[in-house]
C-alpha cells in the first residue's frame, strides 16, 4: 500500500515537473509580449517584466491589418468546421447505417485517400480553384472541408457502436432517414463531434500552406499569413511577434476549454472498432 502511494506521488511530481518545463516557452512568449523593445535583450533575462506595457499589442494592429486577419481566420475556421461536421456526419451515416451496394468497398477507397500527401493535391486543387474563379476568396480555403476522410472515419466508428434497435424504433414511429440522422445519430455522436470540432477548428486556424497558395490579397489573409508578414518585415521586434502569436492562440484555448469534457470520451469512442 505504501509502495503504491509512493509510486503515485513520484508519478505526480514527475508529471508536474514535465508540465512546468513544457510551459516555459509559453510563459516566455507571454512575458516577451508585455516587454518594451528596449527590455528584450537585457541580461539577465527578465521573466517578469519590470515595466509591463501594451506597446507590442498596439503595434501589431498598426503594422498589419491584424483585426481583419483575426476575422478572416475566425470566419474560415468556423465555416470549415461546420461544413466538415455536416458533410462528414452525413457520409458516415450512409456508410455505417444505410444499406447501399458496395458501401464497404467505397468506404475503404475513401479512407485510402488519407494516404495521399497534401502536397500532391496542391497543384490540381489550385488549377480547379483557378478555373472556377475562387482564388483570393474565402471559398477556396473552405471548400476542401467537404472531403475530410479522417472525420468520416471517426464518425463511422462511433455510429457503428449505436444499436440498430434505435433506428428501427424510429422507423416504426414514422421517422424518415433525415429525421433519424438529425434526432438520433447526431445527439448520440456528440462526444465524437465535439472532438472533431476542436481538432478541425485547430487545423483550420493553424493552417498555413493552403491559405498561402490560395490567398495573396491582404484583405483575405489568415492569422498564420499575417504573422509571417510580421516576421518578414519586423524580424527583430520579438515583442510584436509574441503579441501576435499569443492573440492567435486565444481562440484555440477558448474552444478547448469549452469542449474538453467531450474530448477524451470522443477520442475513445472513435477508436472503438465497429
Amino acid at each position: 500500500m505504501i509502495k503504491n502511494k509512493a509510486k503515485s506521488v513520484l508519478f505526480h511530481i514527475v508529471a508536474l515537473a514535465v508540465g512546468m518545463i513544457a510551459m516555459i516557452p509559453f510563459f516566455w512568449m507571454v512575458s516577451t509580449s508585455f516587454k518594451s523593445q528596449g527590455a528584450l535583450m537585457t541580461l539577465p533575462i527578465q521573466w517578469i517584466p519590470s515595466a509591463p506595457t501594451l506597446e507590442a499589442y498596439t503595434r501589431v494592429f498598426s503594422m498589419f491589418p491584424f483585426a481583419r486577419a483575426i476575422f478572416n481566420s475566425l470566419f474560415i475556421a468556423v465555416s470549415y468546421t461546420l461544413i466538415t461536421i455536416l458533410a462528414s456526419s452525413m457520409a458516415a451515416f450512409v456508410f455505417a447505417k444505410m444499406q447501399i451496394p458496395f458501401a464497404n468497398g467505397l468506404f475503404k477507397v475513401y479512407l485510402a485517400s488519407m494516404m495521399i500527401p497534401t502536397q500532391i493535391t496542391l497543384i490540381p486543387l489550385f488549377v480547379v480553384m483557378n478555373k472556377i474563379g475562387l482564388i483570393n476568396t474565402y471559398g477556396s480555403v473552405i471548400f476542401p472541408s467537404l472531403f475530410r476522410a479522417f472525420a468520416v472515419f471517426m464518425l463511422v466508428q462511433t455510429m457503428k457502436t449505436i444499436p440498430n434497435d434505435f433506428l428501427e424504433a424510429a422507423r416504426i414511429d414514422g421517422a424518415n432517414p433525415f429525421q433519424i440522422y438529425r434526432k438520433i445519430m447526431m445527439p448520440m455522436c456528440a462526444p465524437t463531434i465535439a472532438t472533431l470540432c476542436v481538432t478541425t477548428f485547430m487545423d483550420s486556424w493553424n493552417d498555413y500552406l493552403w491559405p498561402l497558395v490560395m490567398l495573396s490579397n491582404k484583405n483575405f489573409m489568415t492569422l498564420p499569413l499575417a504573422l509571417n508578414q510580421l516576421n518578414g518585415q519586423y524580424a527583430t521586434q520579438y515583442n510584436v511577434l509574441m503579441a501576435g502569436s499569443l492573440l492567435s492562440m486565444l481562440p484555440i484555448i477558448i474552444v478547448y476549454i469549452f469542449a474538453q469534457r467531450y474530448f477524451k470520451s470522443g477520442l475513445m469512442a472513435g477508436g472503438i472498432k465497429g
